[in-house]
C-alpha cells in the first residue's frame, strides 16, 4: 500500500475540529478517492486540556505551530489558525521554507502576503492550496483554476460574507433595524472577535481580492478593494427596495476594464427574482462569467464547521493524489500587478432623501441630477402622517456614472431642501 499522507494540523477550533472528524470517519472513503491513505500526525493549540468535541489521543502535541511545521513526521501542513500575522504567517513560512505542502482557510493570510508566500511555495516546488478560505465549502477556486481554466474571465460577482447576509435578510424578513439585528447575530456567535470584519466588508474584500487574481491573472491587491460595509443600510431602505422590486446584498465585484483592474464590495441592489436576490440567511452564493461559458452561478454554505473543513479536505485529496499547481492557477512570477481603477462602470442608482416641504423642492432636486447628467428613471415620494415638513423621496436613476452621482449628491445639499444626507446604493446588473 502507498504511503500515508501526513498532516499536521494547526489550529483546534470549529474548522480544526472539522476536519479531525472527516479525517477519522471517512478514512477508508478518504483512502480511496486519493490512492494512498490520509492521517493526522500530529496538532497544535494554545491550551491543550481545553475540552473539544473530538478524539485527539493519538497525535502528537505541539504548543507552537511553528515547531508543527518542522516537524519530519508531517507531509502537509494544514493551518486553519486564522489571522494575518504572528503564529499563522510565521508557522506557513516555516512549512514552505520545510519544503512542506501548505492547506489553508486563511483569506487573511493571502490577501496581504498571497505572492510572497506563493513564490517562496513555487520556489521550493511546494504547493499552496486555499478553498476554504473563500466562500466556505462552494468550489470555487477549483472552478476558476480547473473547469474554467479556459475562459477569459469578464466578471466575478457575489455575496462572500454569510454573517452580512444573515443580517440583511433578517432585517428585511422580520423588519428589525440594523442594531437589534447586529446584536441578535453578536449573540448566535456569528461576528467575528472584531466584528468589522464582517460588517466592515474586510472579510469579503479579502476573498474577492483572492479570486480577482486568479480570474485576471494578477498580484493580489486587497488595498485596493474598494470597501463599505452594511452599517449605514437602514430598515427603511429595505423596505422601500422591496417596495420596488429589490433587495440589498453586500455584494463583491471585479472585473478588469480598459482603465485596470476594479475591485468593489459595497451595499448594493439586485432584482428580488434574481439568484443573488433570493439568496437567504448565512449561504454564500459567487457568480462566474467567462467569455465562452457565459455566467455560472455557485451557490452552498460560506462558513461553519463541515462546509469548511470540506474544503481544506478536497485540497488534501488532491495534493495525495499528486494533483499540483501555482497557488494562483499560473506561476506566481508571471502574475502582474494590475492597475487599480475606481469604478466607473455606469449603473442605475437607488437614492433616497429627506425634502423640506418647500415650494420647488423636487425641481431643484431633479435640476442637481440634470446638470451632472444623470436622468430619472422611476420616483416616488413618501408623506408619513403627522410629518407634514418633510417627505421621503425615492429616485431610481438611469445608468449614471459614480462620479456623476457623486458629483450630484455634492450639489444637492446647497438647495436648501434637503434634511440629513442622502443616500445612495447601486443598482447591479446580475
Amino acid at each position: 500500500m502507498p504511503s500515508p499522507l501526513r498532516l499536521g494540523l494547526a489550529g483546534l477550533g470549529t474548522v480544526g475540529i472539522g476536519v479531525v472528524k472527516i479525517v477519522q470517519r471517512h478514512a477508508d472513503l478518504i483512502a480511496a478517492r486519493a490512492g494512498r491513505p490520509v492521517v493526522i500526525t500530529a496538532v497544535s493549540a494554545r491550551d491543550k486540556t481545553k475540552k473539544r468535541d473530538a478524539d485527539l489521543s493519538g497525535y502528537a502535541w505541539e504548543v507552537d505551530p511553528v515547531a508543527l511545521a518542522k516537524r519530519d513526521d508531517v507531509d502537509v501542513f494544514v493551518e486553519v489558525m486564522g489571522g494575518s500575522e504572528g503564529a499563522a504567517k510565521d508557522a506557513t513560512e516555516a512549512a514552505i521554507a520545510s519544503g512542506k505542502d501548505v492547506v489553508t482557510a486563511n483569506k487573511a493570510l493571502l490577501a496581504h502576503y498571497g505572492q510572497s508566500l506563493a513564490e517562496a511555495a513555487e520556489a521550493k516546488g511546494r504547493v499552496i492550496r486555499f478553498e476554504a478560505a473563500v466562500a466556505g465549502g462552494i468550489p470555487v477556486i477549483k472552478a476558476l483554476t480547473e473547469g474554467l481554466a479556459a475562459n477569459q474571465m469578464r466578471r466575478v460577482m457575489g455575496v462572500m460574507n454569510g454573517t452580512c447576509n444573515y443580517i440583511l435578510t433578517r432585517m428585511q424578513n422580520a423588519g428589525l433595524p440594523y442594531d437589534v439585528v447586529f446584536e441578535e447575530a453578536r449573540q448566535l456567535g456569528y461576528l467575528e472577535a472584531d466584528p468589522n470584519l464582517d460588517v466592515g466588508g474586510i472579510d469579503a474584500g479579502h476573498k474577492l481580492s483572492l479570486l480577482a487574481a486568479i480570474a485576471f491573472g494578477t498580484r493580489v491587491s486587497f488595498d485596493n478593494v474598494e470597501l463599505e460595509g452594511i452599517g449605514n443600510v437602514s430598515i427603511d431602505d429595505i423596505r422601500m427596495a422591496d417596495d420596488m422590486g429589490y433587495h440589498i446584498k453586500l455584494l463583491g465585484v471585479a472585473q478588469m476594464t480598459g482603465r485596470g483592474l476594479e475591485q468593489r464590495m459595497t451595499p448594493c441592489l439586485v432584482p428580488a427574482d434574481s439568484p443573488l436576490g433570493q439568496l437567504q440567511g448565512g449561504t454564500n452564493m459567487v457568480v462566474l462569467e467567462g467569455d465562452s461559458v457565459g455566467q455560472i452561478v455557485l451557490r452552498g454554505p460560506g462558513a461553519g464547521e463541515g462546509p469548511t473543513a470540506s474544503a481544506v479536505m478536497g485540497d488534501v485529496i488532491d495534493i495525495a493524489r499528486g494533483f499540483r499547481m501555482p497557488t494562483f492557477g499560473r506561476p506566481a512570477t508571471g502574475l502582474v500587478a494590475a492597475t487599480p481603477a475606481k469604478s466607473a462602470t455606469p449603473a442605475p442608482y437607488y437614492l433616497r432623501m429627506t425634502l423640506l416641504d418647500k415650494p420647488g423642492a423636487l425641481a431643484k432636486v431633479a435640476t442637481c441630477l440634470g446638470d451632472a447628467g444623470i436622468s430619472i428613471d422611476q420616483m416616488r415620494q413618501i408623506n408619513q402622517p403627522g410629518e407634514d415638513d418633510h417627505a421621503v423621496v425615492l429616485i431610481v436613476t438611469h445608468k449614471a456614472a459614480p462620479a456623476d452621482i457623486a458629483h450630484a449628491l455634492g450639489a444637492i445639499p446647497a438647495t436648501g431642501v434637503l434634511q440629513g444626507k442622502a443616500v445612495a446604493i447601486r443598482i447591479e446588473a446580475v
